[in-house]
């Protein structure tokens, strides 16, 4: 889970200093060597730390910090706000300018993910902003490269512009009049990588630029690199001129070394951050929700936008006139699992609640694989069934298991659960005093 060595250690810390009452320099002092420490081993930049905890202690040992009733409280909110600071201050949205059509520039080493980024950030684009993008293959040398693109934009669902072997230039120069055409208003060209930084990359991606006038310059770096990805970043900006970073891998780096540090070595914002292995798991990025999701102070807004996402008001209000009406079947509760899938892992949720450990979250044994056991076991019925689960006699039990690949004890439980499930449901949403404040689906455990 993404920083969760910093944010254990980070919040210990903090933890042993709101537990003395009165603080004074020592102590304060005492505390930011270890968070010094801290950020080290999470891999971030040692000019970085150096300069954080300068800027942090000086703030937090004035009197009006030392002197204040709850001083450790204080001192979190000063090192809250320069971690926000750190990392950019405020969400940096993506600029597109007024060309039609806008393009986006995708440069990375390989590995980085750059060609699944491309295609994830099209979708988003497509979803959050109702925009038409086109995929542009300019990437010749990579083995498979442009049939990866072409799979990656049919599950997009979005069109992939490309012409072979053709110098990648040319292609994007091509692409963009195709646009223009064809209503497409924001073209992306996925650009060639390399296993390191050379001269004649560096000169391709240049006359790409030049040839297609990028509203948006994007570097896609692994988070999971640590320092090498923040001095590639450097590096690439000194050639190109960024306009801002996506991170890919977030969820993957425990130590964080390459979000915290990347924006105060290069100067460039991280726009966007990859969470995961599906095409949906692309977010924008909230400095100010990181560092509270570090400090253990949890990240609603983005728990809340997520729900929103996932979650569909119609079959909400649907769902409460069936439980109204005692109509909740074993269909509603697969669709309602499957929503609950569309946030994400349930870890990754949790992560999000104030309080909430991450590095504790292991012991909670949160059984994803149950969700894909549970999903078996409904697809194994009939229609019939699912919608009246009163005939699942101990023959079709025995079937269902079967066709399913799990035990009739597992078949069992999971009807049990889903009577539990419809009568909680029932209170909070259906017909009990408490009639219209189910916001949340059911949990599974």
């Amino acid at each position: 889970m993404a920083f969760e060595g910093l944010s254990t250690k980070l919040q210990a810390i903090f933890k042993k200093l709101t537990g003395r009452g009165k603080l004074n320099e020592k102590d304060v002092k005492e505390a930011m060597r270890e968070v010094k420490l801290a950020l080290l081993e999470a891999d971030v930049n040692f000019l970085v730390v150096k300069q954080f905890i300068k800027d942090v202690t000086a703030r937090a040992v004035g009197a009006e910090v030392l002197e204040s009733l709850a001083p450790g409280q204080q001192v979190i909110k000063i090192v809250n706000e320069e971690l926000t600071g750190l990392m950019g201050g405020a969400n940096h949205k993506l600029a597109l300018g007024s060309g039609n059509p806008a393009v986006i520039l995708m440069a990375g080493l390989q590995g980085s993910g750059k060609t699944t980024m491309s295609a994830k950030l099209a979708l988003y684009l497509k979803k959050q902003f109702q925009k038409s993008p086109l995929l542009v293959a300019c990437d010749i040398y990579r083995p498979a490269a442009i049939s990866q693109l072409r799979v990656m934009g049919e599950k997009a669902g979005v069109p992939v512009f490309e012409r072979g072997q053709q110098p990648p230039p040319q292609t994007a120069k091509e692409a963009i009049g195709f646009a223009g055409k064809n209503l497409h208003d924001v073209v992306i060209l996925d650009t060639a990588g390399r296993l390191h930084i050379d001269e004649a990359m560096m000169r391709e991606l240049i006359d790409v630029s030049a040839v297609s006038h990028p509203a948006e310059v994007l570097l896609v770096i692994d988070a999971m690199m640590g320092q090498d990805a923040v001095n590639a970043a450097k590096t690439f900006d000194e050639t190109l001129a960024l306009t801002g970073i996506i991170l890919t891998k977030l969820d993957g780096d425990t130590r964080g070394g390459a979000a915290l540090s990347v924006r105060a070595v290069t100067g460039k914002p991280i726009k966007l951050v990859g969470t995961g292995e599906r095409i949906t798991d692309i977010e924008a990025f909230h400095p100010e929700r990181i560092a509270s999701r570090i400090l253990g102070m949890g990240d609603m807004l983005s728990l809340i936008e997520k729900a929103q996402e996932s979650f569909d008001e119609k079959k909400a209000r649907q769902l409460a006139e069936k439980l109204k009406n005692d109509g909740f079947t074993l269909d509603d509760f697969l669709d309602q699992l499957r929503q609950m899938k569309n946030m994400g892992g349930m870890q990754e949720v949790l992560g999000m609640m104030p309080g909430v450990d991450a590095a504790k979250l292991g012991d909670v044994k949160i059984d994803e694989k149950h969700m894909a056991r549970t999903e078996a076991i409904i697809l194994s019925m009939t229609g019939a069934e699912r919608n009246n689960p009163n005939i699942l006699n101990a023959g079709r039990r025995k079937r269902i298991a079967r066709g399913s690949g799990v035990t009739i004890q597992d078949v069992n439980r999971l009807m049990n659960q889903f009577e539990q499930t419809k009568k909680m449901m029932r209170q909070f949403g259906g017909k009990g005093k408490k009639k219209g404040r189910m916001r949340f689906p059911m949990q599974f455990r």
